[in-house]
């Protein structure tokens, strides 16, 4: 990267959403932009979660970009490697390599005013950018909590998300801190071969059987053949989950038969009553996000774990403490205890017109104008921003609606012409985000009776979309010049960008 190198659009992030930014900028016409990567490879959240067992939740075939189908997906719901090598695959189909900036952790970017433009530092050097796109996802910077004494510990400690592959846990005593979606494919992965395993369970999860299979030849030859067969499958997975949402978002009360279901799955494994009631939720299911299964009330039945229906208080040498109590001498500890969601750390180095950080600016919940733009950071665009989560369907569909955002975007920048930028106006954000959280009051992310990674520090749901994704597709299909402030570079400055 050169000495104040400038570029028209810089994204920030290689995963699902930087490279389907960069995707659909080539497609746009636009070939001047860079992306800037902390890691050295592509693949974000799929890159970083390498643990035994990961996969995704959303079938294969929904879990893609509609303009970049993948015929030979082997299973109905991929593992973490199949995911990392398609996004590879699109990169190199793409020809996205030579826009790829590695090893290039954003510090700090910051809005100038006088050249309206993004200039930003990065650990591979300087640039500037009239466009900012920042795509560094929700679940990119891991959540370790802080245990008084973990530091004392003399094992060895990791996140599920930074998997030490160095570390055999062959007949080691261990030690499970969190039961969400990576738990989940944890402990049926390391059940067979640690000595013992120690769950530690502060809220217990809704775990629906996960119907998976591999994907036959022959299917997958149709789908080469005969490409349409795929996207009549994609469509078919999407208008399911599309039906469903009503009963999330507006008739929670309808979720009692899913129920229903999930409790058979976990009578069928866990014949222990005692065991049964520590597993079995007190809240509406749905409201935190529902796991997918088969294998993992099989390994808590099993005689080498044991289910603690408390969370990880205290770590006293060797010996971890439960909140009731309980102990356990352990020799690992893996922590699966979810992400930094409703407090992106990027926010910290973001500095907007005013001189404020995004951290400040969202001090009291995160909003954006369309999940995308917020007032005070002109020509700043967020994919996968505030409640722009689904709870039942995949976020590639989402992602792929930010993107129209962000086209429309680009080309409403080019019809004003000269330099200009747009700052979405205070009202624009106020608006929005009233209608989303009044939306919001009824379903069942707020109303199910549960403390979820969807609601922020003072309750409020600053994650999840409260509606269908076509809904979403409508809401950012073009871009309202009303919600919008247009700045043009002062009179009298210079517009030449700094050389």
């Amino acid at each position: 990267m050169t000495e104040h190198e400038h570029v028209r659009v810089a994204v920030v992030g290689c995963g699902f959403g930087g490279l389907g930014a960069a995707v659909r900028l080539r497609r746009e016409g636009i070939t001047d932009f860079v992306v800037l990567e902390r890691a050295g490879s592509v693949g974000g959240t799929w890159r970083d979660n390498s643990y035994p067992g990961c996969a995704c939740d959303v079938p294969s075939h929904l879990y893609s970009f509609s303009f970049a189908p993948n015929p030979d997906w082997p299973r109905a719901f991929s593992g973490q490697e199949h995911i990392r090598a398609y996004l590879e695959h699109v990169t190199d189909v793409f020809r996205l390599r030579p826009h790829l900036r590695f090893d290039s952790e954003v510090t700090r970017m910051s809005w100038n005013p006088e050249r309206l433009c993004w200039d930003i530092e990065t650990s591979g050097g300087r640039l500037s950018a009239d466009v900012v796109v920042s795509a560094t996802g929700p679940l990119s910077e891991p959540r370790i909590p802080g245990i008084p004494g973990l530091d004392s510990f003399p094992g060895t400690v990791f996140h599920s998300a930074r998997w030490d592959h160095d570390y055999d846990l062959t007949g080691k005593r261990v030690a499970m801190v969190g039961t969400g979606a990576s738990a989940i494919q944890i402990v049926p992965s390391v059940q067979p071969k640690v000595g013992h395993l120690t769950l530690f369970q502060r809220t217990p999860a809704w775990v629906l059987p996960r119907v998976d299979r591999p994907i036959s030849g022959a299917e997958r030859w149709l789908h080469r053949q005969l490409p349409f067969t795929a996207r009549v499958r994609r469509g078919v997975l999407w208008g399911i989950r599309e039906l469903q949402v009503q009963a999330f978002t507006k008739h929670p009360g309808e979720l009692g038969f899913v129920e229903q279901l999930a409790r058979r799955n976990m009578a069928r494994a866990i014949k222990d009553p005692a065991l049964r009631a520590k597993l079995t939720p007190d809240y509406r299911i749905g409201c935190k996000r529902i796991l997918l299964s088969s294998e993992y009330y099989p390994a808590l039945a099993q005689p080498n774990v044991d289910v603690v229906a408390s969370g990880l208080s205290e770590v006293r040498g060797s010996t971890v403490v439960a909140a009731d109590g309980s102990t356990a001498d352990v020799d690992a500890i893996i922590f699966g205890t979810g992400f930094h969601v409703t407090d992106m750390p990027i926010a910290e180095r973001v500095v907007g017109a005013e001189g404020h950080t995004l951290a400040e600016v969202w001090k009291g919940g995160m909003e954006a104008l369309r999940g995308a733009c917020v007032a005070g950071f002109p020509n700043w665009i967020s994919i996968i921003g505030p409640n722009t989560g689904l709870g039942n369907s995949s976020m590639v569909l989402m992602i792929e609606s930010q993107l129209n955002y962000l086209a429309d975007f680009l080309r409403t920048l080019d019809v004003l012409g000269g330099r200009a930028a747009l700052d979405a106006r205070p009202s624009a954000v106020r608006a929005w985000n009233h209608r989303v959280q009044e939306r919001m009051k009824r379903t069942v992310w707020n109303t199910g009776g549960c403390t979820s990674w969807y609601l922020d520090a003072s309750g409020r749901n600053t994650t999840i979309w409260p509606g269908t994704t076509s809904e979403f597709r409508r809401a950012t299909r073009h871009v309202d010049l009303t919600e919008y402030d247009v700045l043009r570079v002062p009179a009298g400055r210079p517009a030449k960008v700094a050389s």
